[in-house]
């Protein structure tokens, strides 16, 4: 051993050094270790039941709500109280003016900074994205352009899916990334990079119980 590693090992009191190498030590950072971890993952599935029961009503039994937590994490990192520069608020980074407009038609929706709301909205705004795409793409492909489009709003999904099948070919999302450079006053990148962390995210959650 070099003399530094020596002199370093010398300065540092024997009492500190037994103690952090004991079991004991190991034995109670593996504890706070494992309490940490419990306590993330109880904050992640905080908001499953509401995103179970949104995608229920407004997709069907048969739709993985894990999507929608995904789309939630990507959005927010599922925290109710998340605002961004824009003005996009909660959970699912709804603008102010979108939400107001999906709440006037349920009347029974509260505000948009109360998280069963935010989601129940940002879902259901969602179906509408989703119905929007049902003719043109395949169900295997529709999740993407649908978040696609609740990122940089269904015209510029559209226009970009417009120039994507007329140079590319196949109704598919990677001729829309494969294109995207192409297709003016658009921010692709971002969009691209939110479809790609709400896929990964969704992968992630693969071994949580429906």
């Amino acid at each position: 051993m070099k003399l530094a590693g020596l002199l370093l090992i010398a300065c540092v009191p024997l009492r500190v050094w037994a103690q952090a190498s004991s079991p004991v030590h190991r034995a109670g950072s593996a504890l706070e270790r494992a309490a940490q971890a419990r306590a993330e993952k109880k904050v992640s599935e905080k908001y499953d039941p509401v995103f179970k029961k949104y995608t229920k009503r407004y997709f069907g039994p048969a739709f993985d709500w894990k999507y929608f937590k995904a789309q939630g994490f990507a959005e927010s990192g599922l925290k109710a109280d998340a605002k961004s520069w824009v003005g996009a608020r909660g959970v699912m980074q709804l603008m102010p003016s979108t939400y107001k407009e999906i709440a006037s038609h349920r009347p029974e929706f509260g505000t948009i900074d109360q998280p069963e709301w935010n989601i129940a909205a940002g879902i259901m705004h969602d179906r509408y994205l989703w119905g929007l795409w049902s003719k043109n793409v395949s169900d295997d492909e529709r999740h993407r352009f649908m978040f696609a489009s609740y990122n940089a709003g269904e015209g510029t999904i559209n226009r970009a899916f417009g120039v994507a099948t007329s140079k590319v070919g196949p109704p598919e999302w990677k001729s829309v990334e494969q294109i995207a450079p192409s297709v003016g006053r658009w921010r692709y990148t971002e969009t691209l990079g939110y479809v790609r962390r709400i896929d990964s995210t969704y992968s992630s959650f693969s071994t949580i119980r429906p």
